[in-house]
C-alpha cells in the first residue's frame, strides 16, 4: 500500500478486499492505536457517545483556562 497526500493531511487506500472482509463503507467509524513495536492497527468501530464524550471530558479538564483564553471567548461571543 501506498500513502497518498490528501489536502493537509496522509491517507491510506484500503483495498477492496479488506473493505468485503471487515464489511466496512464510506463513513465508517474505525479506531487507529499505536502498537508497542512502532506499528499502526486499525479496526472497525462503532461511534460510542458515551466514550467520546468522557473523552472530550478530559481533554477540556486538561486545558487550562487562563485569560487568554477566556478573552478569546468573550470576543468569539461578540460574533
Amino acid at each position: 500500500m501506498q500513502i497518498a497526500k490528501w489536502g493537509n493531511s496522509l491517507a491510506l487506500r484500503i483495498p477492496a478486499d479488506y473493505v468485503r472482509q471487515t464489511g466496512l463503507k464510506e463513513g465508517s467509524w474505525v479506531q487507529a492505536t499505536l502498537t508497542v513495536d512502532g506499528g499502526i492497527s486499525i479496526r472497525a468501530s462503532k461511534w460510542d457517545r458515551g466514550a467520546f464524550a468522557q473523552e472530550l471530558e478530559k481533554t477540556r479538564e486538561a486545558m487550562p483556562m487562563t485569560q487568554a483564553v477566556m478573552e478569546e471567548f468573550r470576543r468569539a461571543a461578540r460574533y
